[in-house]
């Protein structure tokens, strides 16, 4: 299986081994374990401390790059640039976190595939 296959199933919300069952229970709330392959997306405590990291600094750059644009390309004042700008980087932060997550599953499955483990059954 390749790479982009799992990144691919991972990112339509579908499970990275058999692409059948779905990653989410609800809007961020991961499953527990696949429903058609029981391949298990959390192995272990804090397994998802990963998406957190990586959600973090993806909305970080946003955030950076937005006080950037707004610097540059408006005449804004600073109270104007925050009430503009704290709002659009929430809510991106908020709608990008699932998918974050399914990029965390995906990046974890492929390291144990790469790896051999046990528990994964490439399909």
């Amino acid at each position: 299986m390749d790479r982009g296959t799992v990144f691919k199933r991972c990112l339509s919300s579908r499970c990275p081994q058999c692409g059948e069952g779905e990653l989410f229970e609800a809007y961020s709330k991961l499953w527990e374990s696949c429903a058609a392959c029981e391949l298990r997306y959390r192995r272990e405590h804090g397994a998802m401390t990963g998406a957190m990291y990586l959600s973090a600094v993806i909305t970080e750059v946003l955030a950076a790059a937005l006080c950037v644009a707004l610097f540059l390309f408006t005449d804004w004042s600073v109270k104007t640039g925050l009430m503009v700008g704290i709002p659009l980087v929430v809510a991106f932060a908020i709608m990008s976190y699932p998918k974050m997550i399914a990029l965390w599953v995906a990046v974890e499955y492929w390291t144990d595939l790469k790896n051999g483990e046990a528990w994964v059954k490439p399909r």
